[in-house]
């Protein structure tokens, strides 16, 4: 065995999983670190930077995560509208009654390289408020996040 081979992984080679997460009682940094080493396919011994090596995630219970501290009320997130004077702040304790979803999804993509399969992987985050999803076909495995 020649051990100056280095290994790429190519797009045909890779085979995707589905996995589903509770997000109940779990604190969102924590959860959206390990989401995003999933996405991105840390976890596997395949990983390739350049490459989509990552698997499809289903979080549930998305209106379930905890924010510590007093990060509930004084966490903003800003977002321009592009017309002047458009600067809208929103608190995390808003968004998350309003569209709790948002909240994981914006966590999780601020821990994704800034580049152009960003947007590829961030395609196969699927997050649901309630404990309730469409992805029953594809047969996705529960995994506990610790």
């Amino acid at each position: 065995m020649d051990m100056n081979k280095v290994f790429y992984l190519k797009q045909e080679q890779r085979k995707p999983q589905w996995r589903v997460i509770d997000a109940q009682g779990m604190v969102l940094g924590r959860l959206a670190t390990a989401v995003a080493d999933v996405l991105r396919g840390k976890d596997k011994p395949y990983y390739t930077p350049h490459a989509d090596a990552g698997d499809y995630v289903v979080i549930i219970n998305a209106e379930k995560v905890v924010l510590t501290g007093k990060k509930i009320h004084t966490k903003i997130y800003q977002r321009y509208t592009g017309w002047m004077g458009g600067l809208r702040e929103t608190t995390a304790r808003d968004l998350l009654q309003k569209h709790p979803t948002h909240l994981i999804e914006l966590a999780v993509a601020g821990m994704m390289p800034k580049n152009k399969i960003r947007r590829h992987i961030l395609r196969k985050l699927k997050v649901y408020a309630g404990s309730e999803h469409p992805h029953l076909a594809q047969a996705p495995e529960a995994q506990k996040i610790s």
